[in-house]
């Protein structure tokens, strides 16, 4: 049984501006089917504006979904009462792509990351800043720094303050919601390698929302390609990296740079015909599916 089960999912907004008509809606998710094994790292990867955080909002019910479904456990999420849905947010937690407007800056980082603690009822005070000192050594931050505001520390430092934040209430799943796009690339590898170990150590599973493929390379064992609301392509990372089967996939992984400086990649254009395809997902080989 996956730890999380994702099917047909539709999320809609209503459509603003001067070229929509009056009632008009955008679909923003648009029939989306997966499944996340537990202990498994799920990479969603696409462009701005493809649906992915979206859809990663929509499984923790931060966003509600206009339809389909989306099981914990096999339990029903889209259907949890507001109590029972505040008792299944101590398993499902998120970590937000900007680590400096996620913490509230009039607080200190001790008492943010002691928040949901409070919020549930967890532990009398003492025990709970006993708590809070093991979860900054947990993320390589010293307790001196649970007295500081958001605004002393570095992005790389913050992201870490919103990781200790997220896994106060020992969830066994976790959206990573671009979690290193806002970092300096010489920091990005820093909380990538806290991601990785933090999952060896504590047993996490993890949606990882991303576009950058270099990271979804590393980190995912298998990855959903997203395309204007919909999943195109689908399986095991390496797979999808060595023989990618939609058009969009091959023109995602063409803009990723090389390492070398005499080498250049073809940067690929995905043509026309592809851009308002519907074609559902078909098994093009065992595991890896794709919407041609």
């Amino acid at each position: 049984m996956p730890l999380v089960e994702v099917r047909n999912l539709v999320k809609e907004f209503p459509a603003r501006g001067a070229l929509w008509r009056s009632g008009a809606r955008v679909r923003a998710v648009d029939d989306v089917s997966f499944t996340i094994e537990e202990g498994e790292t799920f990479g969603l990867v696409g462009e701005s504006g493809s649906g992915k955080t979206t859809t990663g909002r929509c499984i923790l019910r931060l966003a509600t979904p206009t339809s389909g479904g989306v099981r914990f456990r096999d339990e029903d999420v889209l259907a949890a009462s507001r109590l029972r849905m505040r008792e299944l947010r101590r398993q499902m937690q998120i970590v937000f792509q900007d680590p400096y407007s996620s913490l509230n800056p009039r607080m200190r980082v001790g008492a943010i990351v002691e928040e949901p603690l409070v919020i549930h009822g967890v532990g009398a005070r003492a025990a709970r800043r006993a708590r809070v000192e093991d979860l900054f050594r947990l993320v390589g931050l010293e307790r001196a720094a649970m007295r500081r505001y958001p605004h002393e520390f570095s992005g790389g430092q913050r992201q870490r303050i919103g990781l200790a934040r997220a896994l106060a209430l020992n969830p066994s799943f976790v959206v990573a919601d671009e979690p290193v796009s806002a970092l300096d690339v010489s920091v990005q590898a820093q909380v990538i390698n806290l991601l990785m170990d933090l999952q060896r150590q504590l047993g996490l599973t993890y949606l990882f929302i991303a576009h950058d493929l270099r990271l979804v390379e590393r980190i995912c064992d298998r990855v959903a390609v997203m395309y204007r609301g919909r999943i195109v392509e689908m399986g095991e990372t390496a797979s999808i990296f060595a023989e990618p089967a939609h058009p969009y996939t091959k023109v995602l992984l063409s803009a990723v740079p090389v390492p070398e400086p005499d080498r250049r990649r073809s940067r690929l254009v995905l043509p026309p015909a592809d851009t308002a395809s519907r074609a559902p997902l078909r098994e093009v080989s065992r595991g890896h599916w794709a919407a041609v």
